[in-house]
């Protein structure tokens, strides 16, 4: 895209969308030619600009956690809570609600069984190795009936 084609990005008052007049004179050509080659592509290619430069400058993919919702009341009510109730649910934050259910290791004698426990109970086809993620993302209560059931049948487990 050259100059002229960003002239005709204007509105039809003769405004820029994007910028001011006086910034884009500030502009080095360096840049603006790779403003508009960038400006020229797909979806696709530019999520593969994105994707490749994160990994060339060792980016890290960060998420931002969604703003935390104010249950009713004014707009500005969730920034006048007492700061005694934050440090009261500072450790129920901090208390884990989701586990990993992990085959580490089972008797050989019992294979046999485990295997048939471990399609019954999640409907996971053979295990052949451990180690072995049986189940991610378990309230407690389920990965606790999951560890007993196979440390019954002679698997060793572990829940994290």
């Amino acid at each position: 895209m050259s100059h002229s084609s960003l002239q005709q990005r204007r509105t039809p008052t003769g405004r820029r969308w994007q910028s001011t007049d006086a910034a884009a004179a500030q502009v080095s050509p360096k840049i603006a030619g790779i403003v508009d080659q960038i400006s020229t592509l797909t979806l696709l290619e530019t999520a593969d600009l994105v994707s490749s430069l994160k990994a060339r400058l060792n980016i890290p993919d960060i998420s931002f956690a969604p703003p935390a919702a104010a249950g009713g009341g004014a707009p500005g009510a969730a920034a006048a809570a007492p700061v005694e109730e934050e440090e009261a649910a500072a450790p129920a934050a901090a208390e884990k609600s989701l586990f990993n259910v992990k085959l580490v290791s089972f008797d050989a004698g019992a294979k046999a069984k485990v295997i048939k426990e471990v399609k019954a109970l999640l409907g996971l086809s053979l295990v052949e190795t451990a180690p072995k993620i049986l189940k991610e993302g378990a309230v407690k209560d389920e990965a606790e009936k999951i560890k007993a059931t196979m440390e019954g049948l002679g698997a060793k487990v572990e829940v994290d």
